[in-house]
């Protein structure tokens, strides 16, 4: 253990010995706060607490899994197994199985991710007689998933006012009717959705005092990473289970706060040290990641925040180069700009490679400009936060199947394939079960059992379809018991005739999502290897569809090591870093956006986003903006980004344009067309005419051809190459 303290620097280790009562650890960006929380939990273990006591939250599984690959190498491997350590949602899930009964539930509950949530959201609209189009599925699942993480349940929702009254004036009065019959068919199907997760464990802790205290007398020491994303929610869990002893360790960076929209609080790390007076706070401000220029940027950017713990964070790397900002004319050049600026540095001594570099930007809609010039230039990408793989129809079928035979009452589950392979039960019956269920306060599975008894009007050559499924499904449960979950799930695929209905198709798609079910098969297997390796009996099924359902974008990157330029939302980014950083849109109205320009906290968060941004490169930083861009269905004049000069103008370089001096260049042979003459001047244009262009931005005129009085120019743009432009068209500005 003394050989990874001595590798620590002085705020490090004072930070990892400190075990005195509550503590902040303040990470700034690149600060090593990663080793910091390892060697901590190292250090714990040192000191006699045993693992099983130790509690450690994270946000991703990734960052738990990495956590604990570190600590095995540091203390011994079969106490890094021991922790408690993972997500909030994959630690209080296993808490809420535990403890299912004091709340009513299935210890084998379902989890629901947001498609299950939405569908049945989707169904409840449409039961209400609603128009979907004003209660949008998204969107009132995105106003129930506010209330559960500020701990409104539903009875608690009809009874605000302030809600109620909120939903009235956006025109959505039934909100609270929605959330209600929402909650009920969840609990129904014993089933939770991700914010469950927070709210039972909420609830389970306020109403059995005797449950809560055994947790408090259980986990010894708390500690949780990234602590100014937790929300209201996570929050008073933590503050609950930690209050009595006040063992507790938190970690994060109010500079990088960036997910309010989320329901992150970054007032759970400005206030922490008054919510536990006493506790002690470290400043870790040792940047290792970036260039000097780099840090002293970023802090004199964020400097201008107000609702800050102040820091210096410090690189004791080379100065390194300046960031360059360039301003282009249009999102069009811009992207080429961006282009051709890594073909160039991919060319320099460096000699830099295509993983090399990230593109962030502040929307997704932004990133089809930019596959738009990369593909012309034939330059490789991949977008960061794709479809991950357990979001694949032909998984997510497969995965129903398998939640259906864990837990029969999940009725999105059974939605998904009770007609998947098509066995002739169409909308019209499945509807005709819904209303059925609803009417008895029933699941669509008790109705499944006997439809007749349950008031469904179908005839016989239907009932038996229906019965057919139940029988297979039953069969499915049964032969559960006595099968492995890989060997499980290879009966499902076969039985079913989903492998049979793929192989079918005879195309490329089918073939590909018929390797997709290979690798769900084989990703069962290995995880059934791997959870016996780790100690762990009889690994159920039920075990994976848990750990599947808890997994987040960051777990199913499995192009991580592909040598591609990567593209990404700022949001995506933080968390990750790469040698050269280019950040794109950098105007008024998209960064900051337009949805924060009359609210000063969300400014300030807008303004913490460009700080992560920023923070990601390691050796090289670039920034553009347009002057206009296609917004709307027509171009749209810009203006920087008043981010852009809360930077230290000493950190930016901005070259002077030297276009002015652009030579005049001959086109390159072409065959002209006939009778196209050729001409000195054409309305006070000629070759070697410096114009600009709303979109391919300055260029100079080569030359200008004249048919049947239509003008056609060739022009060589700065960043776009040569352009053939009939001049009526054109809309060129002499400059």
């Amino acid at each position: 253990m003394e050989k990874y303290l001595n590798q620590l620097n002085k705020s490090q280790r004072e930070a990892v010995e400190y075990i005195g009562g509550p503590e902040l650890i303040i990470a700034g960006a690149g600060s090593g706060k990663t080793r910091v929380i390892t060697c901590k939990i190292a250090y714990l273990l040192q000191k006699g607490i045993p693992p099983q006591s130790i509690l450690a939250l994270t946000f991703t599984n990734k960052a738990a899994r990495e956590m604990k690959e570190r600590i095995a190498t540091i203390a011994e491997p079969t106490l890094a197994r021991k922790l408690w350590m993972g997500t909030f949602h994959s630690i209080f899930s296993r808490i809420l199985r535990r403890e299912a009964e004091c709340l009513g539930y299935p210890a084998n509950f379902t989890i629901y991710d947001s498609d299950d949530s939405k569908s049945l959201i989707k169904s409840i609209i449409k039961e209400l007689s609603l128009d979907d189009k004003l209660y949008r599925p998204g969107l009132v699942l995105n106003r129930i998933s506010r209330a559960k993480n500020a701990l409104v349940s539903c009875n608690a929702y009809e009874q605000n006012k302030e809600l109620v009254e909120s939903d009235i004036q956006a025109r959505l009065p039934l909100i609270r009717d929605i959330y209600k019959r929402y909650q009920s068919r969840c609990f129904q199907a014993g089933a939770m959705d991700f914010d469950d997760l927070l709210l039972q464990t909420n609830i389970l802790f306020r109403d059995h005092p005797d449950v809560l205290d055994k947790y408090r007398r259980f986990f010894q020491y708390i500690l949780v990473d990234e602590y100014q994303d937790t929300n209201f929610a996570q929050h008073l869990i933590v503050l609950r289970l930690s209050e009595v002893h006040r063992c507790i360790c938190v970690v994060g960076d109010d500079a990088q706060s960036i997910y309010s929209f989320r329901g992150a609080n970054i007032d759970n790390i400005l206030q922490f040290k008054n919510q536990y007076p006493g506790c002690r706070i470290f400043k870790l401000e040792q940047n290792y990641r970036s260039t000097q220029t780099i840090v002293d940027a970023a802090n004199s950017l964020i400097l201008k925040n107000t609702k800050q713990i102040r820091k210096t964070v410090y690189s004791e790397k080379s100065k390194g180069n300046k960031i360059l900002l360039t301003s282009t004319y249009s999102d069009y050049e811009e992207a080429h700009v961006v282009a051709s600026k890594i073909v160039d540095m991919r060319m320099s001594k460096e000699r830099y490679t295509y993983m090399d570099f990230a593109v962030l930007y502040r929307t997704n809609a932004q990133s089809r400009i930019l596959e738009e010039a990369f593909r012309k230039r034939n330059i490789p990408y991949k977008i960061y936060g794709g479809l991950s793989f357990y979001h694949r129809k032909e998984i997510k079928d497969v995965i129903a199947y398998l939640r259906l035979i864990v837990n029969p009452n999940d009725e999105e589950a059974l939605k998904r394939i009770i007609n998947y392979p098509a066995r002739g039960i169409g909308d019209t019956t499945v509807g005709k079960l819904m209303v059925a269920s609803a009417e008895h306060n029933v699941s669509p599975w008790t109705v499944l059992k006997d439809p007749i008894a349950h008031g469904v009007a179908i005839n016989s050559g239907m009932l038996r379809k229906i019965t057919n499924f139940r029988e297979m499904i039953e069969d499915f449960i049964e032969k559960n018991k006595e099968l492995m979950a890989d060997e499980m799930a290879t009966w499902v695929v076969k039985q079913t005739g989903i492998a049979e209905h793929l192989g079918q198709e005879h195309t490329p798609e089918a073939e590909s999502r018929m390797e997709n079910l290979e690798e769900l098969l084989k990703g069962i297997s290995e995880y059934i290897h791997i959870r016996s390796e780790e100690g762990a009996e009889d690994v159920t099924l039920n075990d994976f569809l848990s750990e599947v359902s808890l997994l987040t974008d960051q777990d199913n990157d499995k192009d991580e090591n592909a040598n591609k330029v990567t593209f990404m939302t700022i949001h995506a980014a933080k968390g990750l870093e790469f040698k050269n950083v280019i950040i794109v849109g950098l105007e008024e109205e998209l960064f900051p956006s337009s949805l924060s320009k009359d609210n000063p906290n969300a400014i300030e968060e807008e303004r913490r986003l460009f700080y992560v941004a920023i923070t990601r490169a390691e050796e090289n930083c670039m920034l553009t903006y347009a002057k206009n861009r296609f917004r709307n269905g027509q171009n749209t004049t810009c203006r920087p980004s008043r981010f852009l000069q809360d930077i230290d103008s000493q950190h930016i370089d901005m070259p002077r344009s030297t276009f002015y001096d652009f030579p005049a260049r001959k086109p390159e042979p072409s065959r002209p067309l006939p009778s196209a003459a050729k001409v000195e001047d054409w309305q006070g244009l000629h070759a070697g005419t410096l114009v600009k262009h709303d979109r391919f931005g300055k260029g100079v005129i080569l030359s200008i051809e004249v048919e049947n009085d239509n003008a056609k120019a060739t022009v060589e743009f700065e960043n776009l190459g040569q352009k053939q432009l009939l001049l009526k068209y054109a809309r060129l500005t002499i400059l």
